[in-house]
């Protein structure tokens, strides 16, 4: 996978070889990596999909690479929702 940042916009290249313009929605740390969320910049649907990808810096460069490993994949989904279990308003 390739990807490119200008104005927080990243290009993706999915396994197909499809460009999917992703914006940077959030940067999570977990477990001692960061982890970035992308959402669908030109989607049409209701809900964007959303991209989770390892995040990494070096110097002024910026990294999005795939997670290829399920177990970690899973485990940061997880605690991901999580943190969106907290963000939601408790109703009375």
């Amino acid at each position: 996978m390739t990807e490119e940042m200008e104005n927080n916009i990243i290009e993706v290249i999915d396994d197909d070889g499809t460009v999917i313009k992703c914006e940077l929605y959030d940067i999570i740390e977990f477990e001692g990596n960061q982890y970035a969320l992308l959402v669908e910049a030109e989607s049409d649907e209701e809900e964007p999909e959303v991209v989770l990808m390892r995040y990494t810096e070096e110097g002024e460069e910026s990294f999005f690479e795939t997670i290829d490993d399920d177990a970690e994949f899973e485990k940061v989904s997880a605690y991901i929702e999580t943190l969106e279990d907290e963000e939601e308003p408790v109703e009375e």
